[in-house]
């Protein structure tokens, strides 16, 4: 069936984008919905591709404007949110739509979309194993890492909310299990 959502959420460092990225090589007719970001681009990020890049000021534009189904303020200045125009895009190609968004914002998504949505929040293994994880990555300073860690403590603390919790010690084991979870809610 077309037009489902599927939420996947997470703390930052998890492996939420690796799964999405997998998922979007299965045969589960998804598309990617890009979210909107007023932080600039890391590495060989493209507009339009991971993330509409958007500065600070045109992202509260579209605020005032109403164009959000979805945002928040992650960290002071920095906003992250989903478009609905994004929803509008690939709804009107009759595909189901994969969101990676943080964990306010999917629960959000869930909200509005109920039955038509899962959420699939995406938990990692300790606090200890996901610094690990953020200091491997070297995307951020020190003190953006301590930012995150503080950060995915609370977001830990909303994964009861969630329609499915999937534990990431293993890759293989996470895309294995969060594939049946979706191939179930596909086939309903």
């Amino acid at each position: 069936m077309s037009g489902k959502l599927i939420i996947l959420s997470a703390p930052s460092g998890t492996g939420k984008s690796t799964l999405v990225q997998y998922l979007l090589t299965r045969p589960f007719d998804l598309e990617f919905s890009v979210s909107a970001t007023s932080r600039p681009p890391r590495g060989n990020e493209q507009n339009g591709k991971e993330y509409y890049f958007l500065s600070k000021e045109e992202f509260q534009k579209k605020i005032a404007q109403n164009e959000f189904l979805e945002y928040e303020e992650v960290y002071p200045g920095c906003y992250y949110g989903t478009l609905r125009s994004e929803i509008d895009r690939i709804s009107a190609k009759g595909k189901n739509i994969i969101f990676d968004v943080d964990v306010l914002g999917g629960l959000n998504i869930k909200k509005q979309y109920n039955g038509r949505a899962l959420a699939i929040f995406i938990a990692p293994p300790s606090l200890e194993e996901l610094k690990k994880r953020l200091m491997i990555r070297g995307t951020d300073s020190p003190e953006m890492i301590a930012k995150r860690l503080e950060k995915a403590e609370f977001e830990m603390s909303f994964a009861p909310q969630f329609d499915v919790v999937i534990v990431n010690d293993d890759l293989e084991k996470a895309k294995k299990a969060t594939e049946e979870v979706i191939f179930n809610f596909l086939e309903k």
